[in-house]
């Protein structure tokens, strides 16, 4: 009785006989659906007990910082992908033995890959360059101006100088002189500048009108008859015009048509498609309007661009050589006007402002540029021959591009 006393006190518990005499031989006992209800519970820990040992937690050690010394090799492949579509050869200018009097001829077009894709296939014919002449005196700016202004009056001259000193691939001759509102001057007398012009120099020519339709075709027509078999480039025909007996006197005669539309690819489409009754593919190059730096020049971008792209994804009606009116760019009040200091002289900033035109333009896949400053044109040209040539830019002169000083 008193060894139950003395456990019941212990656990503070009132445990039966038999329990407290179980616990007192085993010293344990195992409990199966157990369950004690209690109040205030409290747990004691015997003097003396050994604590158990704490685990330390593992010592986080910082990386060694190391500043790279050089740049991973690794081996690039670009990816190579092919096209459905090509874009249609033109050859512009015929040489004696293709019935003409040209010293050369100029092949544009051709490309089967975007612009300058050159890991894909290389540059079948490099874009070429034709220099404005007109056939009278015109305003121009006067960096433009300062170079031409001993021939201003002489279109022969001026064409000679353009190709000489220049380095035209083609001179084209605007004969604004017909215009009704300027002079009206005939057909006949166009003939006889487009004559002069074509003795002075041997390059293909591009034969350019005023804007007026009905007089552009009839100064078309007699320009094309008198010099049939040259494969000049008529420019241009547009959808006011009467495409049908235009696109006839150039087939006849042995010309090629500029194919002008506004930005709109649905409008050339349209008249690519009235001109392919009359002539074949090659016998037609695209004008799809140039806006230039400022005024416009991402869409143009954008409208090439896409033309190009649907002519190689298999687009027949857009699939054709594309000419830019980079000249347009001095239609920008920027590229003459007299502005602040930080934008002058002027005659650096408005060569910049065609060449910008120019090779924005050059990567949507343009393949004829019309300009006028000869330094714009140079710098076209040295940059198009350093991308076609195939070869690789110094890496160590390039990565020092942000402390370079011009």
């Amino acid at each position: 009785m008193a060894e139950k006393e003395k456990g019941e006190k212990a656990l503070g518990l009132k445990l039966s006989a038999d329990l407290v005499e179980l616990l007192a031989k085993l010293q344990e006992i195992e409990l199966e659906d157990f369950e004690m209800n209690v109040g205030d519970l409290e747990i004691w820990f015997q003097p003396g007990a050994i604590a158990a040992p704490k685990i330390a937690s593992p010592k986080i050690v910082s990386p060694v910082t190391v500043k790279p010394t050089s740049i991973i090799a690794a081996e690039f492949v670009p990816p190579i992908e092919t096209y459905p579509g090509k874009v249609v050869e033109v050859k512009l200018g015929a040489t004696k033995s293709g019935g003409g009097t040209r010293g050369k001829s100029v092949i544009i077009g051709g490309e089967t890959t975007p612009a300058f894709y050159t890991f894909e296939s290389p540059a079948l014919h490099p874009p070429v360059v034709t220099l404005d002449v007109f056939d009278m005196e015109v305003p121009l700016a006067k960096a433009v101006k300062m170079h031409v202004k001993e021939v201003l009056g002489d279109p022969a001259a001026w064409a000679k100088l353009a190709v000489e000193k220049f380095g035209a691939d083609l001179v084209t001759i605007h004969l604004i002189s017909i215009d009704p509102l300027v002079k009206d001057a005939s057909p006949k007398e166009a003939v006889k500048t487009v004559e002069e012009v074509a003795q002075a120099v041997d390059v293909p020519l591009v034969i350019g009108g005023c804007g007026d339709p009905v007089k552009d075709a009839n100064m078309f027509a007699e320009v094309a008859k008198t010099f049939a078999g040259e494969r000049f480039l008529i420019s241009s025909i547009t959808r006011d015009m009467d495409v049908e007996r235009c696109a006839k006197f150039i087939k006849k005669n042995g010309h090629v048509a500029l194919s002008f539309t506004p930005m709109d690819l649905n409008l050339a489409r349209e008249l690519n498609r009235r001109l392919y009754d009359f002539l074949p593919k090659e016998d037609i190059v695209m004008d799809l309007t140039t806006a230039a730096l400022g005024y416009g020049l991402d869409y143009a971008f954008t409208n090439m661009e896409r033309a190009r792209l649907a002519g190689l994804m298999g687009d027949p009606e857009l699939a054709h050589p594309m000419s830019s009116g980079t000249t347009n760019a001095w239609a920008a009040r920027e590229a003459w006007l007299k502005m602040a200091p930080e934008w002058e002289p002027r005659e650096l900033r408005g060569p910049l402002w065609e060449v910008v035109t120019a090779l924005t333009l050059l990567l949507a896949g343009v393949d004829l540029f019309m300009m006028m400053h000869p330094a714009a044109v140079k710098t076209l040209k040295d940059i198009t021959r350093q991308l076609t040539a195939g070869g690789s830019g110094d890496a160590d002169k390039l990565v020092e591009w942000v402390s370079m000083k011009i």
